[in-house]
């Protein structure tokens, strides 16, 4: 497709030099050699890399390890992980064992980034055991279709990156690479892209081999052209969808740099959070815990879910919630929370079934005449009504006591609660040096639309 003198500029930036090409193709060529000459292992280059969509500087290198399917799973992990480990030391590299469906690596080779993944070489995806099985179908679903939208799909990518919303984990909720490629192959590049994108609803669906087998609830439903049954945009949430529709309206009405420009992440002080939360005349608190050992795809949702049982016992409390955020560390997770006030009245009511439901009336009654209310029970427009102490009147009494823990938790967040506790901090000293940009983002969260259209008037 034709770009714009503008979009060939950013594409001169964007797209990978002929030396990084070399690079990585020789690096990856040398592990595969490898493999086969030393293990008799079949294996291949997956992902941008292999595709050629992969933005310059990106040098992540994805080689996935093609094992029969009649082997057991426990010992697909065991062999995958053994052979990753000879393939760096061999390289002369180093490794972290990290977990999906099961054990891969991520190794450091040379320069380069390099997940070594243990798959099963099946005939098809409908064979698939595992998820990353599935992977090399994409591959080879792609390499035949892209050639002539290589750019386009390099402009998406920036686009989506520079927009906050690339990146199909738990975090972000955005595109994946696989994503964007299918929509620019269905739109047949990127500004039929962003020209139809200004028009999208939630609901909508995107079958590319029309071979769609069941119905999906997702936001945005993208067919894989490889399993019927999988929406390659399941990860997709309302709202990153909503702000790439936001993004594409803004680009069609002025398209600048500042669409494909990613920016870097601004930084609080201590003296910044304190004199935001003053002028908002909110009140900040934070709750501190040991990160679980497990990947963020699992820890993430759980801190998610965690946060929102915890803002609903606040308001059930007294306590209303005007936000909630969190971020899992390496060492140490947070959930937050921005609270229009952070003491309550004692007093609090509680609605009693009507008079004449005899059964119930006569249970609350005798459940309140032994306990001593402040007022009641009496009755009030039919119904008896009582009037209690509240146990909780400071909302940080109520985030140090084990109240937490009898909240909807996530398990691996409760299980690290229970077994080492957690801090409560307010106001300014919520922050410390690793929170600084987390904390910025929160205070200054905008659309990302709104964003750029906010740098072009300044």
């Amino acid at each position: 497709m034709t770009k714009t003198p503008f979009e060939e500029e950013i594409l001169s930036r964007i797209r990978p030099t002929p030396e990084e090409i070399e690079h990585l193709r020789t690096i990856s060529e040398r592990i595969i050699a490898y493999l086969m000459e030393y293990h008799r292992r079949p294996s291949m280059v997956v992902g941008s890399v292999a595709r050629g969509t992969f933005v310059r500087g990106d040098r992540d290198l994805d080689i996935f390890m093609l094992f029969p399917p009649d082997l057991p799973r426990e010992d697909l992990a065991k062999e995958g992980i053994a052979l990753g480990r000879a393939i760096v030391d061999h390289f002369g590299g180093t490794a972290v064992e990290k977990y999906a469906e099961h054990p891969y690596l991520n190794a450091r080779i040379y320069d380069l980034d390099i997940d070594l993944v243990p798959c099963y070489h099946v005939a098809s995806a409908r064979e698939i055991k595992s998820a990353v099985d599935r992977t090399p179908f994409h591959t080879r679903y792609i390499i035949p279709r892209i050639a002539g939208y290589v750019d386009d799909a390099l402009l998406m990518k920036q686009f989506t990156k520079a927009g906050g919303v690339y990146g199909s984990d738990h975090m972000t909720e955005g595109f994946s690479g696989y994503l964007c490629e299918l929509l620019i192959l269905h739109y047949r590049g990127f500004n039929p892209l962003i020209r139809a994108a200004t028009g999208w609803r939630p609901g909508l669906v995107i079958d590319p081999e029309n071979h769609r087998t069941r119905s999906f609830n997702e936001p945005l439903a993208v067919v894989d052209p490889t399993d019927p049954n999988r929406n390659v945009a399941a990860a997709l949430s309302l709202d990153q969808m909503c702000a790439f529709i936001e993004l594409a309206r803004a680009y069609q009405e002025d398209p600048t740099e500042a669409f494909f420009t990613i920016r870097r992440p601004v930084s609080f002080t201590r003296k910044q959070v304190e004199l935001a939360v003053a002028e908002r005349g909110s009140a900040l608190y934070t709750i501190s815990l040991p990160t679980p050992p497990y990947v963020p795809d699992t820890i993430v949702p759980q801190l998610r879910k965690s946060a929102a049982a915890i803002a609903d016992l606040l308001e059930r409390s007294g306590f209303p919630v005007n936000r909630t955020d969190c971020r899992m560390g390496e060492d140490r997770s947070v959930i937050l929370f921005e609270l229009l006030n952070d003491t309550t009245s004692p007093i609090v009511r509680h609605i009693g079934p009507p008079v004449i439901n005899g059964d119930n009336a006569r249970r609350f009654i005798s459940k309140y005449i032994e306990t001593s209310p402040l007022s009641g029970p009496f009755i009030e427009d039919g119904r008896y009504i009582v009037e209690v102490r509240r146990p909780y009147t400071e909302v940080a009494t109520l985030l140090s006591s084990r109240a937490l823990l009898d909240a909807a938790l996530g398990k691996h967040v409760r299980k690290s609660m229970a077994e080492h506790g957690w801090d409560v901090a307010s106001g300014a000293d919520c922050w410390n040096e690793d929170l600084s940009e987390f904390l910025a983002a929160f205070f200054e969260r905008s659309s990302p639309g709104v964003r750029i259209m906010r740098m072009g008037r300044e």
